[in-house]
């Protein structure tokens, strides 16, 4: 069955008004259990990759303050929803943004299946740093929310720095978007950017089964990736 068609499943049993914890708790249950098994003998990471960006950036939503219908407007369209299932994610998304309660639970309960993966769990910091940006903007209620999660899910302050400077690369310094040091060695910074470069090449994300929709995430960090190494390469006259 596809992604969509659980969603659809799903959302059929939630009954607006209920109690949000426990809806959004059976939810989360369905899908990071009842999970289909990828060719290596893995769990398929597209699942629960989905159901994450629901809860989480629906609840962004609302963690500074105010929720709007922008932060839903642009999952409907980053994800490409499929017209017969808006109906379904929709409610679960209006659901999941009446409050920022529980997201840590949430967040933790997807670092326990994905602590192996981090590629996995930096996917989904990607996919709600793209939602809090519906405005343009990061606000201190969601750069809190998003550390937080960032740092349930593993991450040091300096990956934490790397990844937000990757969707906001006006506010960081070339050497915050690669995560290394001002004083880092020029052999560092190559090896570093190599690195960066293998993990978020689009083939790589397709690969480790993230949804072909983040395609164009993918390709827009790793722009953002080859322009800070241009610049450094520049500026060090760093050799290729």
């Amino acid at each position: 069955m596809s992604i969509w068609g659980k969603i659809s499943g799903a959302a059929a049993g939630l009954v607006a008004g209920g109690p949000l914890g426990a809806a959004l708790g059976a939810l989360a249950g369905h899908f990071l259990v009842d999970r289909p098994a990828s060719p290596d003998g893995g769990a398929d990471p597209g699942i629960a990759f989905t159901i994450a960006i629901i809860a989480l950036g629906a609840k962004m939503a609302k963690s500074d303050g105010v929720a709007t219908g922008d932060e839903e407007e642009v999952f409907r369209q980053y994800f490409r929803v499929p017209p017969s299932e808006e109906s379904n994610v929709r409610r679960i998304f209006r659901l999941a943004r009446q409050d920022t309660a529980g997201f840590e639970s949430y967040a933790r309960q997807i670092a326990s299946i994905y602590r192996g993966n981090p590629a996995v769990l930096e996917d989904i910091l990607d996919g709600l740093f793209e939602i809090a940006k519906a405005d343009g903007r990061l606000h201190a209620g969601e750069l809190a929310f998003l550390e937080r999660v960032a740092d349930i899910f593993g991450f040091a302050p300096s990956e934490f720095r790397r990844i937000r400077a990757s969707h906001f690369p006006d506010r960081e310094d070339p050497y915050a978007i690669l995560g290394v040091a001002h004083d880092a060695s020029d052999d560092e910074i190559k090896r570093t950017y190599r690195l960066l470069v293998r993990e978020n090449h689009p083939d790589s994300l397709i690969a480790r089964g993230v949804p072909e929709e983040f395609v164009k995430l993918a390709n827009e960090k790793l722009a953002a990736i080859n322009s800070a190494y241009d610049k450094l390469q520049a500026e060090r006259r760093i050799t290729a």
